[in-house]
């Protein structure tokens, strides 16, 4: 198996936490089986740099660039990628910084999950290494770029590898689908119980509200101020998950003890499996928790908070695995999707499709996949 992997990822209050957390659940694979994983970050404004290094992974940071990324900006005949932005800087110079560490590091894999980074990055990281240039891995969900991926991940429903046809080599090998999404085992450790309990006791008792780490917006606001003025169960009980840099979890902290119903705040959680398991309903964002939901066959309404959610959120709705609210009309579609759920026989039928999706073996494939490719390199 691979020896050493290098992760280059972010997360800030704009990008979120999800490309993160998806890569520390393909690292703990990894650590498990004796690799040493390394991660590359950007200290942007909610980076999960210390989270990280409690996960027992060390973390290179690269300096935020108070100046921005225009300054110096390299000239292209090639227009911006559409998430340029996020990187904080310009991708040469995010190139030579992380070339100058991966030639410290000689990692076998390096492991990029990042919308603003594409093969002219990749390219030059890779070019002029000492010894031989690790094997990439490009972990993505738009399909809206170049690269130069030994092997590419994109875990979304409706995906196929023909979709990155003209974006990748040949030679790469592309997984495609919620057949591999990255998931922590304990998802499928609970897969069998939460499956079990939603097929016989069909009632909204419990409603757990998660729309991401950071949620800088304060839709969980929005949803709790639409929610409070619905006709729901007096016995419900609420638990809305945030991240500890959520900008306004103070303000729905308070907001909670003026809801009609039991409501608790609880913070950077490590029982998520759990409490998605013994949760009756869902309002999350459509972004990769979906699959986690999909796996425990959590019933769900979705809040699109990004572009890059919408693919997910429609494939979700066609497949009758969840359904959407509308921000500009939360109070109406809340109201109006709350009905249609209200029916035990609703919540069973969305349970079981859902599941079909996800198995929660995600992971093991894309560890398998790597360790056949790094296997060929040796014979």
């Amino acid at each position: 198996m691979v020896t050493r992997v290098a992760f280059r990822v972010d997360a800030s209050l704009e990008i979120g936490s999800g490309h993160v957390m998806r890569c520390l659940t393909l690292a703990d694979a990894l650590q498990a089986q004796g690799a040493e994983c390394h991660f590359i970050c950007r200290e942007h404004s909610g980076h999960l740099s210390k989270l990280i290094e409690t996960r027992g992974f060390a973390v290179h940071r690269l300096p935020l660039e108070r100046n921005g990324p225009e300054t110096g900006a390299e000239v292209s005949s090639e227009p911006e990628l559409a998430h340029a932005r996020w990187l904080g800087t310009t991708w040469a110079r995010d190139a030579a910084a992380c070339r100058a560490i991966l030639a410290e590091l000689a990692p076998a894999w390096l492991v990029v999950d990042h919308y603003a980074l594409d093969y002219r990055w990749e390219t030059a990281v890779l070019t002029g290494l000492p010894g031989a240039a690790p094997r990439l891995l490009v972990i993505d969900d738009l399909a809206d770029r170049r690269h130069v991926a030994d092997l590419l991940l994109d875990q979304n429903l409706g995906r196929q590898a023909e979709d990155y046809r003209d974006l990748v080599p040949e030679s790469c090998r592309v997984l495609a689908g919620p057949h591999y999404a990255l998931l922590r085992p304990e998802f499928r450790k609970w897969r069998e119980a939460s499956l079990s309990r939603r097929a016989r006791q069909p009632r909204l008792q419990r409603l757990l509200i998660n729309l991401g780490g950071v949620d800088k917006d304060n839709v969980t606001g929005q949803v709790l101020e639409a929610l409070s003025v619905c006709d729901l169960p007096g016995d419900l009980e609420i638990t809305v998950v945030m991240g500890a840099a959520a900008p306004w979890r103070e303000s729905v902290t308070t907001q909670t003890k003026e809801m009609p119903w039991f409501t608790e705040v609880v913070i950077n959680v490590n029982d998520m499996a759990r409490r998605m398991a013994e949760a009756d309903l869902a309002i999350g964002a459509a972004g990769s928790t979906s699959w986690e939901r999909c796996c425990l066959g959590l019933p769900t309404l979705m809040v699109v908070l990004a572009d890059n959610q919408r693919e997910i959120a429609h494939a979700l709705v066609e497949n009758d695995a969840s359904l959407t609210l509308d921000l500009s009309e939360l109070q109406a579609t809340l109201a109006t999707q709350l009905a249609v759920l209200s029916k035990p026989c609703a919540l069973i039928a969305m349970s079981q499709q859902a599941a079909v999706l996800v198995d929660g073996d995600g992971r093991d494939r894309v560890i398998m996949a790597l360790g056949s490719m790094s296997q060929e390199e040796l014979r």
